[in-house]
């Protein structure tokens, strides 16, 4: 497959691409004219990485995954990161049942309401948290 059609086919750009072959995350294997030409099964594995992305890994945590022997994913890491979203999710619900309330509350101000404080307390204590390594 061209780059072409493998940019297609992943929906990433051919910038993406090249950047991901930059990292050693995929390898080209020659070109047709000036153009990089990948495995199909390269589409899988920037399914994975895509995947990985999403779910907030590191292009770092991601690289260690595969090796000569296929994809090893530490399954720990993917539980520990499934709790870390359950909490975001929480947190995010919060925000947003918050921000629902503010939109429509009665107080002259914000700073009156108790839910709107509560946002502010939630907000507050708000901070990045180490990522896992898979």
């Amino acid at each position: 497959m061209d780059i072409a059609e493998v940019a297609k086919a992943s929906g990433l750009p051919s910038s993406t691409l090249r950047y991901y072959e930059e990292k050693g995350l995929i390898q080209s294997t020659g070109r047709k004219g000036l153009r990089r030409l990948f495995k199909a099964d390269v589409v899988d594995r920037l399914a994975l990485i895509s995947l990985g992305r999403a779910a907030g890994f590191s292009l770092a945590d991601i690289s260690d995954v595969f090796t000569a022997n296929g994809p090893q994913i530490n399954r720990a890491a993917l539980l520990e990161k499934a709790d870390e979203l359950d909490k975001k999710i929480a947190e995010l619900s919060r925000i947003r049942n918050g921000l629902r309330h503010a939109a429509v509350c009665k107080a002259d101000s914000h700073f009156e309401c108790p839910t709107f404080l509560r946002l502010l307390n939630i907000a507050g204590k708000s901070h990045h948290r180490p990522k896992p390594r898979w």
